[in-house]
């Protein structure tokens, strides 16, 4: 697996400003935020507060009424509760928010950006991005940052009631500050570097459970469970040294923290009772200085921990940023029409692929009229659908050009390309979904026609046998049908679709004789006013098209009708021979 080029190093600061536009919006959800965690952080040093009249008048009423300080101390904390809960709604909301934008952005740069991020990045990778590493983030992101603003406040709140009790000693507290910032920054980067790398094992430890699910019969096949379990075990291993560090950077912000803030406090403490015995100071006014320092302790220790949750959320989000930044969107021209005649030509097209030793075509000349079916045959790695490929843009050439109606087909608007095709792979794949939306895949239902492109495809009668018709569920990948059901289940999508051009890329391999026998029939009325490209290696289909052309090491090295190559006795007369025109 390739890695993605990560974004630009930056400051923590930098890291949230480009986070924060998809958090903004929730304008109603901040406000209350930043409401309710004021209320929070006002309320810590009226605890104190109220402490001091007891203590100075000693528990006597002196006109105060008994009920006074209890009930204050009721209203006190039930107002900090309802101010906590309105926090943590808003902050859900918040999150929520913006989860749901980067996602649904997420979602539409895989479905819309550039086909090279599939070669790039493994499928468990980006369902780990788009499903669970931005869902993670955002949540531990908005939560630490309100953790952060609460915490902030209260320690601004309790900085200010000491400063009006004893300015002095106060300003020892104020040193507290930059040894803690310093220390959270260093192990920050630390936990950073540590927080990227776990991704990258995580993705390679979901790869491997998705290797081996997908090739689940091959790993039994060849009894390769156990170099499968080692494989397992040495990533799963390296995850647990990389957690483990992670912990060990994490944890050792709270000691040191409170080592530091303990010296200051220790000293505060010794300072106060030296002046409280020198200068008189009253019981009250003491208890509430040193009772308002010791709540000091809680704001700075959440602080000093800060630190990790940030940077792990942003660490996470940041992936999901990552991808979006290095997939560029699909590139189409202006050019549409409804429906293209289709005229086909490639015109000195050239593909080579990265790393390659060879190239997959080279300098390929071919034209096929309108309504012209074409077979192409070759040997496996002859560039067959490599060359069927460069028609919908699923690949680019390297060299040369492909047309449609005239047209380069890089100049076709996407969309508008792509509805002129219809394809029918030897690799059939389904959605979970139901039977009518698996055949009308992107366009409108309309039953009826579903059910005459069924049975077309010698589908009525499995139809028919569905608990719910066309309406049942197929499952992951119609796994519930066989290989020839599937693979019927397609041709019925490409008989929906009706496209002016029809590839059929071994349309028939998974069929059995007499099940290809049934389809033949509907691929030959389908195949009827179209432009059709076949790959296949029964000669079925292939003899009976108009032209055949014989394809070896990414050149075209034949073309002629199925009686006229076999005249020749050259390529396809010995693959013919051998029963595997188009191997």
């Amino acid at each position: 697996m390739n890695k993605a080029a990560e974004l630009p190093k930056e400051s923590v600061r930098q890291r949230l400003l480009r986070v924060w536009p998809y958090f903004r919006a929730a304008r109603g959800g901040w406000v209350l935020l930043v409401l309710a965690t004021m209320v929070v952080a006002a309320t810590e040093p009226m605890i104190p507060a109220l402490l001091k009249p007891l203590l100075d008048r000693g528990f006597k009423s002196d006109g105060l009424a008994l009920w006074t300080v209890p009930v204050a101390l009721l209203g006190l904390f039930g107002l900090r509760g309802l101010a906590a809960f309105t926090a943590n709604y808003a902050l859900g909301r918040i999150a929520n928010h913006g989860l749901l934008k980067l996602r649904r952005q997420m979602f539409a740069k895989i479905l819309s950006g550039d086909l090279r991020l599939f070669g790039s990045q493994s499928a468990s990778s980006l369902a780990n991005t788009v499903v669970y590493e931005v869902q993670t983030g955002s949540q531990t992101l908005v939560g630490a940052i309100m953790g952060f603003s609460r915490d902030s406040m209260t320690l601004l709140a309790l900085v200010g009631y000491l400063l009006y009790l004893n300015w002095k000693l106060t300003l020892i507290v104020t040193l507290l500050i930059p040894a803690v910032a310093w220390v959270m920054g260093v192990l920050s980067r630390r936990l950073y570097k540590l927080t990227r790398a776990s991704q990258s094992s995580t993705d390679a430890l979901a790869y491997v459970v998705e290797e081996n699910v997908l090739a689940h019969r091959d790993i039994r096949l060849h009894a390769a469970q156990p170099l499968q379990e080692q494989r397992f075990a040495e990533l799963s291993n390296r995850l647990r040294q990389l957690s483990m560090k992670s912990v060990v950077a994490s944890s050792v912000m709270s000691p040191i923290t409170q080592m530091i803030v303990a010296t200051a406090l220790s000293a505060v403490i010794a300072i106060a009772l030296w002046q409280s015995a020198s200068d008189g100071t009253s019981v009250g006014s003491f208890v509430a200085f040193i009772t308002a320092m010791l709540l000091l302790v809680a704001p700075i220790k959440h602080l000093s921990e800060v630190a990790s949750p940030i940077t792990r959320g942003l660490a996470a989000i940041e992936r999901g940023l990552e991808l979006m930044h290095n997939t560029e969107d699909e590139r189409g021209g202006s050019y549409s029409v409804p429906r293209a005649h289709g005229d086909i030509r490639f015109a000195q097209v050239g593909v080579r692929f990265a790393d390659a030793a060879q190239p997959a075509l080279d300098a390929l000349e071919l034209s096929v009229a309108a309504g012209e079916t074409v077979a192409l045959v070759g040997a496996s790695g002859a560039g067959k659908t490599t060359l069927v490929n460069l028609l919908p843009r699923f690949l680019e050439p390297t060299s040369g050009h492909v047309e449609l109606d005239g047209h380069p087909v890089r100049d076709w608007e996407l969309n508008a390309l792509r509805r002129q095709f219809a394809l029918v792979s030897q690799h059939v794949v389904m959605l979970n979904d139901t039977v009518a939306a698996n055949v009308a895949l992107g366009q409108p239902i309309d039953r009826e026609r579903v059910l005459r492109c069924l049975a077309d495809a010698n589908l009525d009668r499995l139809v028919a046998d569905l608990p719910q018709g066309i309406d049942s569920i197929v499952g992951h990948n119609a796994a519930q049908l066989s290989g020839g059901q599937r693979q019927r289940l397609a041709i019925a999508r490409a008989l929906y679709k009706d496209a002016p051009v029809l590839i059929l890329d071994e349309a028939t391999s998974a069929l059995d004789t007499e099940s290809e026998r049934a389809v033949q029939g509907a691929l030959q009325r389908l195949m009827q006013g179209r432009t059709t490209l076949v790959i296949a290696h029964r000669l079925s289909t292939v003899q009976h098209a108009d032209r055949i052309v014989v394809m070896d090491a990414g050149r075209i090295v034949e073309i002629g009708s199925h009686a006229e190559l076999l005249a020749q006795g050259g390529a396809y007369a010995r693959l013919y021979g051998m029963g595997l025109p188009g191997g």
